[in-house]
């Protein structure tokens, strides 16, 4: 159930020259599709279609949370613009119906589960409306969210790193990660490094050849050399030089 409809006119380079939204709602709505309309104006076509419902909120300096549907509602008004200058089908009204009452798709479901992070059928229903008026859809609002955090744990890629290291492992590592990426990279600019003591989290090193006399040499050590450190080592671990 859609509350709203949108237009917009381009101009020969194919930005949008002028839109115009009608909404019917509450001031929440209105305020939002305003605020669309001014963001859109400007810009190519390609670039409107990704702004986002937390968009439009952020630029109007914040929504309350039951209101961010209304945000949601301009949004999905442009993209059904946009699919009818394109002539294709609205990709969003292709999903299954979850939500009966306000005509809510699986898919608008799930993108703004990903897009906004939702956790629960209330963060749902903020933010589509799916679940505000019978409930009857509630259930399979809560399957949605499973699978999502389902997808998302499939993605998360193990952490290799051991959590606990002798010293010893650790310098090996350490020594490693040197040798493999840092050594060589610093070679190629005439400098070197030299691993002179690690205590605890604390990494000794000494910088060699041109790397001596550089002015960027605090920012190689921090801004490289600790940073792949904590990457493929342990992200704890803090670079000083030593002499």
């Amino acid at each position: 159930m859609r509350t709203g409809s949108a237009s917009f006119k381009l101009d020969d380079t194919g930005r949008i020259a002028d839109a115009k939204f009608k909404t019917f709602g509450c001031a929440s709505a209105i305020a939002s599709s305003s605020a669309l309309t001014e963001m859109i104006k400007g810009i190519p076509l390609v670039e409107a279609e990704k702004i986002t419902n937390e968009d439009i909120a952020e630029y109007l300096g914040g929504l309350p949370k039951e209101k961010m549907h209304c945000s949601v509602m301009g949004r999905e008004a442009l993209e059904a613009a946009i699919a009818y200058y394109r002539g294709i089908p609205l990709p969003m009204a292709e999903g299954e119906v979850v939500c009966e009452c306000f005509g809510v798709t699986d898919l608008e479901v799930k993108r703004a589960i990903a897009e906004s992070n939702l956790r629960t059928v209330e963060e749902i229903t903020n933010f589509t409306k799916a679940g505000g008026g019978c409930g009857k859809c509630h259930d399979r609002l809560e399957e949605l969210l499973r699978e999502a955090r389902h997808e998302v744990q499939q993605q998360i890629i193990p952490d290799k790193r051991p959590g606990r290291l002798t010293n010893i492992q650790k310098i090996k590592r350490i020594e490693e990660v040197l040798e493999r990426e840092i050594r060589p990279a610093l070679r190629k600019d005439g400098g070197d490094i030299e691993l002179i003591d690690v205590d605890g989290d604390f990494v000794m090193v000494s910088l060699r050849g041109a790397c001596v006399s550089c002015k960027k040499s605090q920012t190689t050590l921090k801004e490289y050399v600790e940073k792949k450190l904590r990457e493929q080592v342990l992200d704890t671990l803090i670079v000083e030089e030593g002499k």
